[in-house]
């Protein structure tokens, strides 16, 4: 069993939500997903679908995986600029629900790389020169069009 399956069953919030590999992810995501070896991409959960009804007000964040023993975080969101205040929110509330709900799977978050990811689904339409695209700069959290594990920062 993965860490991360191991630090899910350990998070009342989310226990018997791990699955295999990109499982967890949605049918129409999992092809943005790109790692060199698909048997080191080991678990992953939907951290959305699985707090829906304990958070149903909240901006939930959406995926987690491990890859190489790592733990990144995942949110598929079409990259418009409207959108950039609700992605940050999801990012606060993730923070704040490791530290409070899930300490196992922060303590597994990715050290060597950056573990948060903003993956547009869909087209990019935020301007170079907005507030929008600063701030999201400062979180370290521009769009990309898919998460490649060799690209990762």
């Amino acid at each position: 069993m993965s860490k991360l399956a191991q630090a899910i069953e350990k998070t009342p919030d989310i226990r018997g939500h791990a699955q295999v590999g990109k499982n967890a992810i949605k049918g129409e995501y999992r092809s943005k997903i790109v790692v060199p070896n698909t048997k080191l991409l080991t678990c992953s959960v939907d951290i959305d679908n699985a707090v829906a009804t304990l958070y149903p007000n909240e901006n939930r964040w959406d995926y987690a995986i491990e890859y190489n023993k790592e733990v990144f975080f995942i949110e598929f969101h079409p990259a418009e600029t409207s959108s950039v205040t609700v992605v940050l929110k999801k990012l606060e509330w993730l923070k704040e629900w490791l530290k409070k709900k899930a300490p196992k799977i922060d303590e597994l978050k990715s050290a060597e790389h950056y573990p948060y990811y903003w993956i547009g689904s869909g087209s990019f339409n935020i301007l170079k020169t907005s507030a929008q695209y600063r701030r999201l700069t400062e979180a370290r959290l521009l769009p990309k069009t898919q998460w490649n594990y060799i690209n990762i920062k």
